[in-house]
């Protein structure tokens, strides 16, 4: 098949499972549509092993979007379909050039669309076909059209036949959901990459070239080799210092002072802000100083040391951090911001183990930016799959922490639970509960394509 019997048939699947229907299964379904002409069309190109859980992965997402039918999920099924097809289609450019290439495309696909020459092939019309277009379709449908208008004032009952129903079709729909499968089909088989995009992935790469290697220049005009490398130094060893004695009061403040339980909460959130900005910033310092021939300086020993000194003290600060979250969670339970920071500082943690392999493996700083992307996908794959909700609710009910009937009903996915506990201790959750009822009685008397069947799932509330 060619790009444009892909786009084509995907538009057509759209329009099938779109046409007066709302965002549900059928998403699903059109992904895991998209997913099979990937994997049948192209699998003579899924030669890393990367290929195959890009498929798994994409393959899980449909099927997670369509129990939960939420924005997460349905972001891990977006990353995972743009992953799997960049992947499969440009093996050579990196992973990160992705988010440029989508935001470039959707505008401009809007325009490309009408480029037909650059899509569509160029047939030329033999005399046969005319020929035969004429006469076997043409001249017998004028015919047929001409001696219908005749028969048709000579015989009511006749002309009855043909006129006397009503077309149950909803145009808006019919032209939205073909418009707007065309244009996500299009973009999706006959995206655009501008030349600068191969001519910037050398610079994407994970290895130096042999000429980065010996590359060595200042970063400043006014400073040689010698004084940036002794500065880095002076700077990493003064960082080295203030970080120790900020984890020192960090944990004394932490452990060992008392707390009012009113400011715990606030004090907890400027401190784990805090350590992330400080996580953010240690990356930043370490891709200042480890760039181009600075990794392959032979002088450069102490630098090295003190930066890899310097990525385990801030670990060792995340990790007081995590502690101290979870202090936090045994006062107040679980909620999604709590488990959020959990995920910001284990992706921190994550962040510094990359730089300490960059800076021993001699790394380029794109190789980090990379990894992060993965990273970030697989966080968000993580929160489209669990339902974190639920979670939430058992925990907070088993510890009898966080267990308000308003914060209760305003989790997601967590109804089964949320009823059983309301109902054995007579609690009522306001308007929020019933909010979240007239929700489900919603989604489940939604059509098959357009609802979640987490819904269909669920028993109705007596």
């Amino acid at each position: 098949m060619k790009k444009h019997h892909f786009i084509l048939a995907c538009s057509f699947i759209f329009l099938l499972l779109f046409y007066n229907e709302l965002v549900g299964i059928n998403l699903s379904l059109f992904g895991l549509a998209l997913t099979g002409f990937i994997c049948y069309f192209f699998q003579d190109r899924f030669t890393e092993r990367s290929h195959l859980v890009l498929v798994v992965t994409t393959v899980l997402s449909c099927l997670a979007f369509a129990w939960y039918g939420d924005f997460v999920s349905f972001l891990a099924l977006a990353m995972s379909l743009i992953f799997l097809q960049f992947k499969t289609q440009e093996t050579e450019l990196k992973i990160i050039q992705v988010f440029p290439l989508v935001f470039i495309n959707g505008f401009a696909s809007l325009a490309r669309a009408f480029m037909f020459s650059d899509w569509l092939p160029e047939k030329k019309l033999h005399n046969n076909t005319l020929k035969k277009l004429i006469a076997y379709f043409i001249i017998p449908m004028f015919f047929l059209a001409l001696f219908f208008i005749v028969y048709s004032f000579g015989s009511d009952h006749f002309s009855s036949l043909f006129t006397d129903y009503t077309l149950d079709l909803n145009f808006y729909s019919l032209v939205f959901s073909s418009v707007l499968g065309f244009y996500i089909s299009f973009t999706f088989w006959n995206y655009w990459i501008p030349q600068a995009c191969y001519e910037y992935n050398d610079k994407l790469s994970h290895e130096f070239s042999e000429e980065g290697r010996n590359k060595n220049e200042e970063t400043f005009s006014f400073l040689d080799l010698d004084f940036e490398r002794k500065s880095g130094e002076i700077t990493l060893a003064l960082l080295n210092i203030m970080l120790i004695v900020f984890i020192g009061t960090y944990n004394y403040e932490q452990f060992f002072e008392a707390v009012k339980t009113a400011s715990l909460s606030s004090d907890t959130h400027e401190r784990v802000n805090a350590v992330i900005f400080s996580s953010i910033m240690a990356v930043g310092v370490i891709l200042f100083y480890f760039k181009s021939g600075f990794n392959f300086d032979e002088k450069a020993g102490n630098l090295k040391k003190l930066a890899k000194v310097w990525i385990v003290l801030n670990g060792v600060l995340i990790v007081s951090t995590i502690i101290k979250n979870s202090e936090y969670v045994s006062f107040f339970g679980l909620t999604y911001k709590r488990l959020g920071v959990y995920a910001f500082l284990i992706l921190a943690i994550v962040g510094l183990v990359f730089t300490f392999y960059k800076i021993t493996k001699q790394k380029t700083n794109a190789y980090l930016f990379n990894q992060f992307v993965w990273c970030s996908y697989a966080t968000v794959l993580l929160c489209g799959f669990v339902n974190w909700g639920n979670l939430i609710t058992n925990y907070n009910i088993s510890v009898s922490k966080g267990v308000e009937p308003r914060f209760l009903s305003s989790l997601n996915f967590n109804d089964e639970t949320r009823r059983e506990y309301f109902s054995a201790k007579n609690l009522y959750g306001e308007y929020v509960e019933v909010s979240r009822e007239q929700e489900i009685c919603k989604n489940q008397e939604a059509d098959f394509l357009s609802k979640s069947l987490y819904y269909s799932f669920l028993h109705k509330r007596k």
